[in-house]
């Protein structure tokens, strides 16, 4: 245990580095070898070779009509039901979570700005670098990449944080232009690609799924972008808005590499995922209709059809809102209630009520999954 000149050889090495995060955690208290050893950056890289389990999700409430930002950020574990509301006091200011990938968290400062900044963070070391914000918006949809099967080197994790940006030509044709940031070169470049659009982003999801990033819009498409050949694609939902009689609300979230859409409507709750990008095929994995659910929890749903029929003429929010997925674990807004499903067991459970989570407000909230990583990332101040 005394000699790690060569890690990668040592039993404990070997052993430890097929567990999950979460169980490493605890067992860095049993010595200072051990701590050592699973704070090393090549134990670290090689613990990264395998995927992690969804641990929790982020979630952060938006006004309607204030235009500051609601400082309180929520996490909730999924094994668990237990909310957390300090995860990111060790940032030097108040932040808005904007995107999570594989362990690392990407967010903003919070309006109004009096320094405005991206932060690219590890919530369970907390360590974080600070990236220059030359042109701040308080609706920005920035999305963050990182793969840690190859990003982790000896001396530096690689990441990449793109902020996809929308113009109007002077013939009020939309288009999308993609500005990143790259940690080997800590600079912001313009990608030369372009990508043509009329529709407006939605709900914050820039999803990384086999190397490419992924945006719903509000409109029948999803805005892609490969981060490695720096290629936008726009790709078609499963089905139409226009063909239900109330309008449908949808996230998008990833499960074992691949892209999933999951749709509430008056037909029910499906969840597809896309099997052909250029084609925009999708399969269908999971269908179930609004009597189906409402009869399996019978205890928290009654008239659930005529609710979601109905509410929208009452009031513009959805009655049930899909606002994030991820490894078969949706959670969904019903009334005021934030609850987990699971879509494999259709098992569902209360989180709490929409008033645990800070302010109260009106607006779909910015909800993230988060699954744990040791991968450091060292205290930086700036871009140099």
């Amino acid at each position: 245990m005394s000699d790690f000149g060569c890690l990668d050889t040592d039993i404990p090495f070997d052993v430890l580095s097929r567990l999950q995060t979460k169980d490493l955690l605890g067992l860095k208290c049993v010595s200072k070898g051990w701590k050592d050893l699973i704070s090393d950056r090549s134990f670290i890289q090689a613990q990264s070779q395998k995927k992690e389990p969804l641990s929790g999700f982020f979630f952060q409430q938006r006004h309607r009509y204030c235009p500051d930002d609601i400082k309180t950020i929520t996490y909730f574990p999924v094994e668990r039901n237990r909310l957390q509301q300090d995860v990111f006091a060790f940032l030097p200011q108040d932040v808005v979570v904007l995107a999570l990938c594989n362990g690392l968290v990407c967010c903003r400062s919070c309006y109004p700005f009096e320094d405005p900044a991206i932060y690219v963070c590890n919530p369970l070391n907390s360590e974080w670098w600070k990236l220059d914000w030359k042109e701040p918006g308080k609706e920005s949809f920035i999305a963050l990449a990182f793969n840690p099967f190859q990003d982790i080197s000896v001396n530096l994790t690689n990441f990449k944080v793109v902020r996809p940006r929308q113009f109007e030509t002077e013939q009020e044709e939309a288009y999308f232009s993609f500005e990143i940031y790259a940690s080997r070169t800590r600079n912001w470049k313009l990608s030369k690609e372009v990508c043509w659009c009329d529709n407006s982003l939605s709900k914050n999801e820039g999803i990384f799924s086999g190397g490419i990033l992924h945006w719903l819009t509000d409109g029948d498409q999803i805005l892609t972008f490969n981060v490695e050949n720096e290629l936008a694609l726009l790709i078609s939902t499963p089905l139409p808005a226009g063909e239900f009689n109330t309008r449908p609300h949808a996230c998008i979230g990833e499960s074992e590499g691949q892209l999933y859409y999951v749709l509430i409507s008056e037909e029910g709750l499906h969840v597809w995922v896309l099997e052909d990008y250029f084609d925009s095929t999708w399969s269908l994995k999971y269908s179930k209709t609004l009597a189906q659910i409402e009869k399996e929890h019978s205890d928290i749903m009654i008239n659930l059809y005529n609710r979601v029929m109905l509410w929208q003429r009452i009031d513009d929010r959805p009655w049930m809102d899909p606002l994030a997925f991820k490894d078969g674990v949706l959670v969904v807004r019903i009334s005021n209630t934030i609850y987990l499903y699971h879509v494999d067991t259709s098992k569902m459970e209360e989180v709490g009520e929409t008033s645990k989570f800070g302010a109260m407000s009106w607006v779909s909230p910015i909800v993230l999954p988060y699954t744990m990583s040791l991968v450091p990332l060292g205290r930086q101040l700036g871009s140099p």
